[in-house]
């Protein structure tokens, strides 16, 4: 899933309230984002997302 306000791409977790939390895709910490901010990504950007993720972690940044 695609939250348009901030560009990040997750995996639905589930509804907290009025909200859906969602989790990177690998890992992390979760965020809750307003589900009329929130559509599926394709799977050329959910690999964009696993691929950049990995990166990050092979170069030692925190994630």
């Amino acid at each position: 899933m695609l939250d348009t306000r901030s560009d990040r791409v997750g995996e639905f977790r589930g509804v907290a309230g009025p909200y859906w939390s969602l989790r990177p895709v690998g890992g992390g910490a979760e965020w809750e984002a307003e589900p009329a901010h929130v559509r599926p990504v394709s799977p050329e950007q959910r690999l964009h997302a696993e691929t950049a993720r990995a990166n990050a972690r092979s170069r030692g940044e925190r994630l």
